[in-house]
């Protein structure tokens, strides 16, 4: 198992490096205490969250929100304290280290993103959105989006508003302000590029993998499986991720999340006794989101510059641990036994039948469910929803008939009437996350670019896999992307890993090469 070399207790026992350095004045100093205390209340939020999706007792809704509407009220204020802009020009003055230059760069982008917004904004988009998350709960199941839509209209409203303010500091559009926020530096204009020709040569590229796998189709999953054993599988295949059970641990939610703080990371995947593949799939990504926080730079761990980059790069994480090494035929080998020590020595089960199983490319109407290839019209659709959406050029009651249109156009299914597994089916709106979902297809991007860069410097990469040997994978992550945290600007952060900025073309040859050319 990959640990980091030192435990969190020894490194946090030791003197911050962050701290500014003898012939620094008091501005940088006062920003890293401020920042500190910050961190505390964040770890507090996030432990509180998680709770919330997982523990809290249906009756505990409201006064749930009205304390994490205070708390974000509380951190607003210390974010806005006037004394923070004095510090902020203070230590750009003073003589500070490379690293805590990137510090002090992300402490100013934080001041600036907090100072556009007004407290009572804070206070209210958190209540609309615990409200209409927690009714989502119940509504989704239900079928009910009429219930639905008078809570997302003020969650939609609130999320105009903020976006509105935040593309006045900026200068940006007001849905690139609200993307900003996911994935520093990225704008419309760019995700149009990156993912301009996708549907120019995906729909071809499924059709071939589909007709591929045509000849030799997998055996279907017969359950039950036991939600039990299940649960066994998925923490005994995140102990061989590496994943580090001192510090986090898996749960049950109504959609897979990883949250917490790097010292105490809380995940959850969801089971059904029908098929393992969901729940065990949904723990091997959110280990790839635990594992990118727990090797954040522990030196640095209550400040900015130990942050994960984005939400692009944090997601190229969980692809890369879910779609690149996950469904490896290798990796699937080194785990096999343990799902027939779980499920049985069935003819389902043999290591061939899986390897199809997890690499089947079959059109769905559930995202988190998706195969590789599917997934990304998943998040073309969200993406093209959500943008007019906040931009104000369609409504909330406009959205199923262009979710219905739009899974029509990318994956050829019809979903008229299903509100269920189609616009209720994700936690994100309801939560107000704006601007996240084309994430997930830079984080595929991203994880191929990775595995092209680690297979250029690791020529022996596969032959290693196949001998169960995946500390490689794991050395690599660390060094070049989970022990930067937020020290380089996302583009730098690529550059100095795989060579360049993001290259979509690595993700295609990927694709290209996994279905129409390895074995099935």
């Amino acid at each position: 198992m990959n640990r980091p070399s030192e435990s969190a207790a020894t490194a946090q026992a030791q003197p911050s490096i962050a701290e500014a350095p003898a012939a620094a004045t008091e501005g940088y100093a006062q920003l890293v205490r401020h920042h500190r205390r910050l961190h505390h209340l964040e770890h507090l939020q996030s432990i509180t969250w998680w709770d919330q999706a997982v523990h809290m007792p249906a009756g505990g809704a409201t006064a749930r929100a009205e304390a994490l509407a205070e708390l974000a009220e509380l951190m607003h204020g210390m974010r806005t304290d006037p004394a923070v802009r004095v510090w902020l020009e203070q230590a750009h003055d003073e003589t500070l280290q490379p690293d805590q230059h990137a510090n002090l760069r992300e402490m100013a982008r934080e001041w600036r993103g907090a100072n556009g917004l007004p407290a009572e904004l804070v206070s209210r988009q958190q209540l609309a959105t615990a409200a209409c998350e927690h009714a989502w709960r119940r509504l989704r199941p239900a079928n009910d989006w009429d219930g639905f839509v008078p809570l997302f209209r003020e969650v939609v409203a609130c999320a105009r508003e903020q976006a509105r303010l935040l593309s006045a500091q900026t200068g940006l559009s007001p849905y690139d302000a609200l993307l900003d926020r996911h994935e520093p530096g990225m704008t419309s204009e760019r995700l149009t590029q990156l993912f301009a020709d996708i549907p120019d040569w995906l729909p071809g590229l499924i059709r071939q993998a589909r007709a591929r796998q045509q000849a030799l189709p997998p055996l279907p999953l017969r359950g039950p499986f036991d939600t039990g054993a299940q649960r066994a599988l998925c923490l005994r295949v995140m102990g061989r991720l590496g994943f580090d059970f001192d510090g986090g641990r898996i749960d049950v939610s109504a959609h897979p999340f990883c949250g917490g703080v790097p010292q105490d990371i809380r995940m959850t995947t969801r089971y059904t006794e029908a098929d393992f593949l969901g729940s065990l799939l949904g723990a091997v990504h959110e280990c790839g989101h635990g594992r990118y926080e727990q090797n954040l730079p522990r030196d640095w761990i209550d400040q900015p510059l130990a942050r994960a980059r984005s939400m692009g790069i944090h997601e190229s994480q969980s692809l890369a641990f879910e779609m690149q090494l996950g469904r490896h035929p290798a990796f699937i080998a080194a785990i096999g036994p343990w799902v027939r020590e779980a499920f049985g020595d069935g003819p389902a089960l043999t290591d061939a039948n899986l390897r199809r199983l997890m690499t089947q490319v079959e059109p769905g109407r559930i995202r988190v469910d998706a195969d590789e290839l599917t997934y990304a019209p998943h998040v073309l659709l969200r993406w093209r929803i959500e943008r007019p959406l906040i931009e104000g050029e369609i409504e909330v009651e406009d959205i199923p008939a262009l979710w219905d249109a739009g899974m029509a156009e990318l994956l050829g299914l019809d979903t008229r009437g299903d509100f269920k597994d189609g616009p209720l089916q994700d936690v994100h709106w309801p939560e107000g996350l704006f601007g996240y979902f084309p994430c997930y297809t830079l984080g595929a991007m991203y994880a191929a670019q990775w595995m092209a860069a680690l297979r250029a410097a690791v020529p022996d990469l596969d032959d290693r896999f196949a001998r169960g040997d995946f500390s490689a994978f794991f050395d690599w992550m660390r060094h070049h992307v989970w022990q930067q945290g937020s020290r380089w600007p996302t583009d730098e952060l690529a550059r100095r890993a795989s060579g360049t900025p993001l290259d979509p073309s690595h993700w295609r040859r990927h694709l290209e090469q996994r279905y129409l050319h390895d074995p099935w």
